[in-house]
């Protein structure tokens, strides 16, 4: 088997599936160096600068850039052709001896580098999945995607409430739930609050040093509340990569923030922060009305438990955040719960369109700096590039 110096494999990577991998790495295998060139437009949801991550991520001995590609897509309009050539060599300068595609447009793209063209899986065969049907559905390409990607299309619902409102047990019972659903959905995880688990660490610590010690005498320090948050970010990011297409939280970096305020009267720009980067979708707000509180060593000031529900309430509506309140018994709640995370769940992931095929369409041109459909210009000459799509759904 014939092996190159220089091989280049070309996509948009929307969201990078097994099939890319597939590619790359028999690309890889036959190249001495290989280029990966991601080429994301603006338009599209998933960040060019996450995708090149994820690649990098799977493929380390690869280098990998990215480019933004504004230009829509007609391969059979030689001038929109250029425009492309354009961003590519912009992105890859060098001399490139082989370009590797599963697409029918890759023995064009060959004799436009002056390189040879490798068709590897035409008939995806070997991973029948396209980023169209990932895009669609997610949960049924889910053995298809790499953890990175997986974290990314995770819906995260997170249960948060005042104390001894049933966040725990309903963030338990939702993901026995779901697992029951089988197939994918057996993989569906929950992340405990880690602010517990420091706690009760806090609080060992203060009864080796005095036996008699409560919860009651445990001080909090702000420094404390950004690490909470951090680490509670950190899990649920590996619970994610590692679960199912829905991951149900004990709290997350936002509801942090709250129970700052709660201990220390004020709030913490800092876990503000680390809250405004997170992923979550939806947030269940447990009621704590008709919740009897019980004392398990590390909670005090029951007559706290609404003022804390309704600062939630307010946080939540303030800061735009999608809520559902859940009140009643233990099984109306879960119903409740159940049916706001299904209409999630409904709705797919939203990631947008990527620009349209203008191929094979008589009388419909997509020259260089000619929009292709109002309020979308071409624009080869701004060319945006990182580390030095499959185009539409083809090139």
């Amino acid at each position: 088997m014939r092996r190159y110096g220089h091989g280049l494999v070309l996509g948009k990577f929307y969201p990078p599936h097994a099939g890319h991998h597939h590619l790359v790495a028999t690309a890889a295998d036959r190249c001495e160096t290989l280029t990966v060139l991601v080429c994301a437009a603006s338009v599209e949801s998933l960040p060019l600068a996450d995708r090149v991550a994820w690649m990098r991520e799977e493929h380390p001995g690869v280098r990998v850039v990215g480019a933004v590609d504004d230009i829509p897509v007609n391969v059979d309009d030689p001038a929109v052709w250029d425009a492309h050539m354009a961003v590519f060599r912009a992105a890859v300068p060098e001399p490139v001896d082989a370009v590797f595609t599963s697409e029918p447009y890759g023995a064009e793209l060959g004799r436009r580098f002056g390189a040879e063209s490798v068709c590897v899986d035409p008939e995806r065969t070997r991973f029948p999945v396209s980023g169209t049907a990932v895009r669609e559905s997610p949960a049924a390409c889910w053995d298809f995607l790499r953890p990175p990607v997986r974290a990314a299309l995770t819906r995260r619902v997170v249960v948060l409430g005042a104390e001894s409102t049933g966040t725990t047990t309903l963030t338990r019972d939702l993901a026995d739930h779901y697992r029951r659903r089988g197939g994918v959905w057996a993989r569906t995880r929950w992340v405990p609050e880690y602010g517990r688990e420091f706690s009760e660490r806090k609080l060992a610590r203060l009864r080796a040093e005095r036996t008699e010690a409560r919860w009651s005498d445990v001080a909090f320090a702000s420094d404390e509340f950004p690490l909470i948050a951090r680490v509670q970010a950190e899990r649920e990011e590996a619970a994610a990569r590692a679960g199912s297409p829905v991951l149900f939280c004990d709290t997350d970096a936002f509801a942090t923030t709250v129970w700052h305020e709660r201990y220390l009267g004020f709030p913490s720009e800092e876990v503000r922060r680390i809250a405004a980067r997170g992923r979550q979708s939806l947030w269940l707000l447990t009621d704590d009305r008709g919740v009897p509180f019980e004392d398990d060593g590390l909670r005090d000031q029951e007559e706290l438990r609404p003022w804390m529900t309704g600062r939630f309430a307010a946080e939540l509506a303030r800061t735009g955040r999608r809520t559902v309140r859940v009140s009643g018994p233990r099984e109306r709640r879960l119903a409740d719960a159940v049916a706001a995370v299904d209409r999630l769940l409904a709705e797919g992931p939203s990631l947008a369109d990527p620009l349209p095929d203008l191929s094979a369409r008589p009388g419909v041109s997509a020259r260089p700096g000619v929009s292709a459909r109002p309020g979308l210009p071409a624009r080869p000459d701004r060319l945006g590039l990182i580390g030095s799509p499959e185009l539409g759904e083809r090139l």
